[in-house]
């Protein structure tokens, strides 16, 4: 996996028309250093960087954030809202049921069907999210592990009457 350019912040500050301010950087750093973070996660990342700050600000920074289009917030049903600043484009999401890992999908190329809308009711519609739900490769084997054990310790219970 090849690593992200490196980007320079407060210039992407300034350049939204945000003050550059030590809470906008760091939440700035964590959800690049920690694409599809939830909120509590960056709230945790930002306070090991700068300290004390208060859970309220970095959610108000993550607000304003996204308002400018530096950040892009998805909020998978049934899970917390996560963060990323692969804003640049439009793509999709497969998030694993067991752990939460959520990697990032391009597009699929070529005529699509399914993310455009047979009918818009009027809607101006400005983005179709599609999020492909299963489980990581990790977690698969994990599953895989303990179903073996348990088949394991079932035959021993049987093997020595237990």
């Amino acid at each position: 996996m090849s690593k992200k350019p490196s980007v320079d912040h407060e210039a992407l500050l300034r350049q939204h028309g945000l003050h550059v301010t030590a809470q906008r950087l760091a939440v700035l750093r964590a959800v690049s250093d920690q694409p599809h973070s939830t909120a509590d996660d960056i709230d945790k990342m930002v306070r090991a960087e700068i300290g004390a700050v208060s859970r309220q600000a970095v959610y108000d920074v993550l607000g304003a954030l996204t308002d400018k289009g530096l950040v892009r917030r998805i909020q998978p049903a049934r899970s917390p809202a996560r963060y990323e600043d692969r804003v640049d484009d439009n793509h999709h999401h497969l998030i694993c049921r067991t752990c939460g890992r959520t990697l990032d999908v391009d597009c699929a190329v070529g005529d699509t069907p399914c993310l455009t809308a047979a009918d818009d009711a009027g809607y101006q519609i400005d983005e179709a999210e599609v999020i492909y739900w299963g489980r990581c490769p990790e977690c698969v084997a994990q599953l895989r592990r303990a179903a073996s054990l348990t088949t394991k310790s079932a035959k021993q219970d049987v093997n020595t009457g237990e």
